[in-house]
C-alpha cells in the first residue's frame, strides 16, 4: 500500500520528484525546477523545486533528503508525503516552499553514503577550512586499520570475526567514547578511508552553501528538516540539532513532541551542513533559523548496535575498493548496507511514514508553517 513513497532506484525517485512540480505550482505559480549536474556521470542531478511567497516573504519550508546518498529514499518519502499530506495547509502568500532531492545523487543512485570521491557530506561543509588541521583526529589516526582495512575480502566470516575482536580490543584501548568520537567528526587524511571530509569543498557543498545563503538573504524565518537514515532508536525519529540552537533538549522536546532529541557539537563533528547553516545565519541577526536532522533508526541502539553498524560502514568501503573473491559475500555486505540505510522490510516503510508524518506536523505546526 505505501511502495508508491519507495521506489527501487533513484531515476524512479527522481521521476516521482519531479513530478510535484504541477501540484507546487497549483500554490505558487511561480515555482521552477532546477537540475544541477553533479560529477563526470551527466545524468546525476541534485532536483530542487523552489519558490518565493506570492506576496511576502516572511517564512519558508525547506526540506532537503540524500546528503548521505542510499538514506535518501526515506528523506525522498517524508518529502512525497509533505506534497500529498500537508502542503495544502501551507499558506502560499507569506511562505516560501525549497524542496531538495538527492544532494548527492551518484551516491543514492549506487546505494552509497558517499560522493564518486568517496567524501561524506556532512563532514565537508567547512566554515574556515585553513584553520582546520589535516591530522585533526587523533582517535581515528591511532585505529586507523581498524576502519581502514587493506586488501580483497576472502573469506568474510573469517574477516569479520577478526575486525570484531580488533574493534572490540580497540573498544579497550582506547576506550568506547574514543572509538565514537573517531567516528563521528570524520577524517581529513585518508582519501580511501570511511568518514572521509575531503580536502575541498564538494561541488554538491558548494550548491548546498549557495542555496542557504540564498534563503538567508530572502527570507525572515527559514524552517529546516533534512532526512536520514540509521540513527537512533530501531523504527523511530530522531531530532539532531547543532548546538547553536541554545534551547535544552527537554525544552525540544516538550515543544515539539520529540520523544528522541541528539545534541551535535561543533567541536566533536566537523563539517556539518547544519553547524555551517547556523555560521552563515550569523550574519543574518534578524533572520530566524530552524535547521535540524531528522533520522529514521534502522539497528537500533547500544554497543552491538554501533558495531555492526561500524563494521557495514568498513566492510563496504573495503568491498567498494578492493573487492570480494566470493560473490554470497558482496551480496552479504551490499544487503548489510540497505539493511543500515534503506531497509526493504514493510514494518520499517510503514514506521517511516508514520514517524515522518507525526515529526512533519509537529514541526511545522510549532514553526508556524501549517
Amino acid at each position: 500500500m505505501n511502495n508508491q513513497y519507495f521506489p527501487d532506484n533513484y531515476e524512479e525517485s527522481r521521476a516521482v520528484f519531479r513530478d510535484f512540480l504541477g501540484k507546487v505550482r497549483a500554490k505558487w505559480p511561480q515555482a521552477r525546477m532546477t537540475s544541477k549536474i553533479i560529477g563526470k556521470e551527466t545524468d546525476n542531478t541534485i532536483d530542487m523545486i523552489f519558490s518565493e511567497a506570492n506576496v511576502e516573504n516572511k517564512k519558508v519550508v525547506f526540506l532537503s533528503c540524500g546528503e548521505h546518498g542510499i538514506e535518501g529514499y526515506a528523506g525522498a518519502a517524508s518529502i512525497h508525503l509533505f506534497v500529498e499530506e500537508l502542503m495544502e495547509d501551507v499558506n502560499p502568500d507569506d511562505t516560501g516552499i525549497c524542496l531538495i532531492h538527492a544532494i548527492n545523487p551518484w551516491g543514492m543512485r549506487h546505494f552509497r553514503r558517499v560522493t564518486e570521491n568517496n567524501i561524506d557530506l556532512n563532514r565537508n561543509y567547512i566554515y574556515n577550512r585553513s584553520a582546520l588541521p589535516k591530522d585533526i583526529n587523533k582517535h581515528y589516526e591511532k585505529a586507523e586499520e581498524l576502519f581502514n582495512p587493506s586488501g580483497r575480502i576472502k573469506d568474510l566470516d573469517k574477516e569479520k570475526k577478526e575486525l570484531y575482536k580488533q574493534l572490540t580490543k580497540g573498544i579497550f584501548q582506547e576506550g568506547y567514547g574514543g572509538l565514537k568520537e573517531a567516528k563521528k567528526m570524520g577524517q581529513y587524511e585518508f582519501k580511501k578511508g570511511v568518514y572521509y571530509g575531503g580536502n575541498a569543498a564538494e561541488e554538491n557543498a558548494i550548491f548546498m552553501k549557495q542555496i542557504q545563503q540564498d534563503l538567508l538573504g530572502k527570507f525572515q524565518r527559514i524552517i529546516h528538516m533534512d532526512w536520514h537514515t540509521a540513527l537512533g532508536p530501531t523504527n523511530e525519529l530522531t531530532m539532531v540539532l547543532p548546538e547553536k540552537d541554545e534551547r535544552t533538549t527537554d525544552y525540544i522536546k516538550e515543544t515539539y513532541g520529540m520523544k528522541n532529541v541528539v545534541r551535535s557539537s561543533g567541536e566533536n563533528i566537523k563539517g556539518d551542513s547544519h553547524h555551517h547553516f547556523y555560521m552563515v545565519q550569523e550574519d543574518y541577526p534578524n533572520t530566524y533559523l530552524f535547521s535540524a536532522l531528522f533520522e529514521f533508526g534502522t539497528f537500533g541502539e547500544g554497543k552491538k548496535a554501533e558495531l555492526r553498524e561500524l563494521m557495514t560502514i568498513v566492510f563496504e568501503n573495503q568491498l567498494y575498493w578492493e573487492g570480494a573473491e566470493r560473490e554470497e559475500d558482496r551480496e552479504y555486505i551490499l544487503d548489510e548496507m540497505k539493511a543500515m540505510f534503506y531497509p526493504q522490510e514493510q514494518e520499517w516503510r510503514e514506521s517511516v511514514l508514520k514517524e515522518a508524518r507525526q515529526g512533519l506536523q509537529s514541526v511545522l505546526k510549532t514553526e508556524g508553517i501549517i
